[in-house]
């Protein structure tokens, strides 16, 4: 399925029902007055979470979204029948803006929740609602109102725990395969991953955390160099940065400037980003050569009080310890 996660859409509540002008007649019943209904209301637009999507691939192909009009008023003050109601589903996690105030108008972050985005219009009144003693005949009723149109910025943000950031290659792909039931594309070209990929990490006594592997990141990202940096997004909510730095000897460049060109990166898309809880990992240790990348950036994360750990994905060593830490962590932040 193509994943997509940022769409502009326009949205149209329906318009409420005209009130009825009408009067009452009955046989023996001289002069029985008004008796016209009300419209009825016009349709929400109403959007609503579920766990049973993962992109926004529906919105990208229909625009334009209309809900039903409120029903005119009848005589015998019956009113018109409530608009129908247009219900959108989207995946958990994604933030509805408004596209010409940048207002943020709902956040869809449980499955479930819902968020009316757009008021149908209110159906008029009948002219029963307007006799007076000096006006018992009144010849007029309520027009509907219009329902709102809104134009808005859908825009999917992954929830994760925790975050897979590093340079391509880094080995996030092999990490999460390891530590999760998830399969992403795993090749020895550069940005084998295209697009985020979620993975559940299975703990004892039932619990688990959720990874979010992001696509590589290059230096001058921030000028749309590689892929950019417009999956970010996805990890503006987790709680943990793991950064992937490949200490191999076959990779080029110092291990530390690889480690801060991906922070500049991050810093300029957001100050936040930055901010985060960051853990430093340094990957492909079974063939690390000599160890001087391995300990030059181990040395380095203990001057600055970053947390490393070094790990071997395929073959296992180092995982457990840090998944415990992880497990620890994220703990901790649940009370």
């Amino acid at each position: 399925m193509k994943f997509i996660d940022y769409v502009k859409i326009t949205v149209k509540a329906g318009a409420g029902g005209r009130g009825c002008v009408s009067f009452r007649r009955e046989k023996y019943v001289p002069r029985g007055g008004p008796d016209g209904g009300d419209g009825g209301r016009g349709g929400h637009i109403i959007f609503k979470a579920t766990n049973h999507l993962n992109t926004l691939l529906d919105l990208k192909y229909q625009r334009e979204y209309k809900a039903g009009k409120g029903q005119h008023g009848m005589g015998k003050k019956m009113q018109g029948k409530d608009g129908k109601d247009r219900l959108i589903t989207l995946p958990v996690g994604t933030l509805i803006k408004d596209a010409h105030t940048e207002d943020m108008l709902a956040d869809l972050d449980k499955d479930g929740k819902e968020a009316i985005i757009a008021q149908g219009g209110r159906g008029g009144l009948g002219n029963a609602h307007f006799a007076t003693p000096t006006r018992q005949a009144p010849r007029f009723a309520q027009k509907g109102e219009e329902g709102e149109t809104k134009t808005l910025i859908i825009e999917l943000k992954l929830l994760a725990d925790v975050g897979l950031i590093g340079l391509p290659n880094a080995g996030k792909s092999t990490l999460l395969s390891v530590i999760s039931s998830a399969r992403p594309k795993i090749a020895e070209y550069p940005f084998t991953t295209l697009v985020p990929v979620l993975g559940v990490v299975k703990l004892e006594n039932y619990r688990s955390f959720v990874v979010a592997d992001i696509p590589g990141l290059i230096e001058g990202a921030h000028r749309g160099l590689g892929l950019g940096f417009q999956f970010l997004r996805h990890i503006e909510r987790t709680s943990i940065l793991l950064h992937l730095v490949d200490i191999s000897e076959m990779v080029e460049g110092d291990p530390v400037e690889n480690f801060k060109k991906i922070n500049k990166e991050l810093e300029i898309y957001s100050s936040l980003l930055v901010k985060k809880t960051q853990v430093v990992v340094g990957t492909k240790l079974d063939i690390a050569g000599n160890g001087k990348r391995l300990n030059r950036l181990a040395h380095y994360c203990k001057t600055e009080k970053i947390h490393f750990f070094s790990v071997a994905a395929v073959s296992g060593k180092g995982i457990r310890r840090l998944i415990s830490y992880l497990s620890v962590q994220l703990k901790d932040r649940e009370r």
